[in-house]
């Protein structure tokens, strides 16, 4: 017990130096080596290797990829356009087509980040016409924007599965109604705020003929087509989740040449992005797999397990602990970060207690997203800060996503209650 929160303590203290993530989990694991098994220097090339060749990770650089085409083929602003002129009449207004239009994009870009950066440059200059409260605005897209790994397909379930040995595929089928529910009930979040006189924005004169609706759905059909043949592929047994990653990126090439955006000039562009992003995510996971062998042959989950076990509190009672856990850390942790660093201790510990593996993904991964939306080091808080047109405080991000937050802890009580809502899809699929 004592050296499971050594490590993590030492972990804590590496971060707030600011030294970079993979950095403090490399040095972590090999002090850890040192002051325990000694085994590392001999074994880092081979978990390296191993690790850098696992056929599972190459889907992460081809969803990245995947995304990156599709934001800048013009997709997600069409795809706005035509949720847009759906939701103008409802309580609260267009910021449903924050939720929504961040739903539909998490199912082709796998990133959170992506997804609100991509939803909120389309989103905000049309905000700041129609007079919306703007911390309610960017609280919605901040929010919205965590569906891009709940969703699938998802770059933190891949990373999980790779971790854990669970089946991504399972994972992706278990994340579709928990991502479902938690987009309504983000909206329901804004209904009941507008009709509480909480939404200020100027009245919207605005009538679209029904047949015009209509004909803009059209702009929702590249992102359907995309989502259809990546989880279709893989759900119908045709491929693998990294052949339908690759699947999907041909798919999106194409429909950036139907959109008359693709060239040389936005290829560059869209690899060069990937690249860096897919660099900082792998150097991550190598590092988390050289951590997880040092605290596995150290006996640290089996310790720490053993321990839960002799406090003799109930299962329940422990996952609730992990709630309040994985709410203080992400208030220090950026969520990838906060999940490979834990991983290895934690998920021994809860398969010990009777939980399925399945479903503790879908919950840590809700946890991640509340990560990232909690100050004070929420990636997408910065992000929709940064993006914002006018220069206010931060302040003004924490306070709009303040609701959602809340939805979200409501949420993941009904996960832990019922977590039929992650597993029932799964077994159907897959019995």
């Amino acid at each position: 017990m004592w050296a499971a929160l050594a490590y993590m303590l030492g972990l804590i203290v590496f971060l707030f130096t600011g030294m970079h993530v993979a950095s403090a989990i490399f040095l972590t694991a090999f002090v850890s080596d040192a002051m325990t098994i000694g085994v590392l220097p001999n074994m880092a090339g081979n978990i390296v290797w191993n690790t850098m060749t696992e056929f599972l990770l190459i889907a992460i650089p081809l969803f990245i990829l995947l995304g990156e085409l599709l934001t800048r083929s013009g997709v997600a602003d069409r795809m706005y356009g035509a949720v847009a002129v759906w939701v103008r009449r409802l309580p609260g207004g267009l910021l449903h087509s924050n939720i929504i239009t961040c739903a539909m994009f998490a199912a082709t870009s796998g990133s959170s980040v992506a997804t609100a950066a991509t939803i909120g440059t389309v989103a905000l200059p049309t905000f700041k016409k129609l007079g919306y409260d703007e911390p309610l605005v960017l609280g919605s897209i901040a929010a919205g924007g965590t569906l891009g790994i709940l969703i699938p397909p998802s770059i933190t379930m891949i990373v999980y599965g790779a971790l854990t040995n669970v089946s991504v595929g399972k994972l992706f089928a278990a994340g579709i109604i928990p991502g479902i529910i938690l987009a309504m009930l983000m909206s329901g979040v804004i209904v009941v705020l507008a009709l509480a006189g909480k939404v200020t924005q100027k009245s919207e004169h605005v009538f679209i003929p029904i047949l015009q609706r209509i004909r803009k759905l059209v702009d929702v059909l590249p992102v359907m087509f995309i989502f259809t043949i990546v989880m279709g592929s893989i759900y119908l047994g045709y491929a693998t989740p990294t052949e339908a990653a690759a699947m999907g990126v041909v798919g999106a090439v194409g429909i950036a040449a139907l959109n008359r955006s693709l060239s040389i000039r936005m290829l560059h562009d869209a690899f060069l992005a990937s690249l860096r992003t897919t660099a900082m995510v792998l150097l991550v996971i190598v590092a988390a797999f050289l951590l997880n062998f040092v605290l596995s042959l150290a006996g640290i989950p089996q310790t720490l397990s053993a321990y839960v076990a002799d406090l003799k509190l109930s299962p329940m009672i422990t996952i609730w602990v992990l709630v309040l856990f994985y709410l203080i850390l992400g208030c220090f942790l950026e969520a990838m970060a906060m999940m490979v660093t834990t991983v290895g201790v934690v998920v021994p510990l809860v398969v010990s207690l009777g939980f399925d593996p399945l479903w503790f993904g879908i919950f840590m991964t809700i946890m991640m997203e509340m990560a990232l939306i909690t100050p004070p080091v929420g990636l997408n808080l910065y992000v929709v800060q940064n993006i914002r047109l006018s220069k206010g405080s931060i302040n003004d991000v924490f306070r709009g996503v303040l609701p959602f937050v809340i939805a979200m802890l409501i949420f993941v009580a009904a996960l832990i209650y019922f977590p039929e809502m992650a597993l029932w899809l799964p077994r159907k699929i897959f019995s």
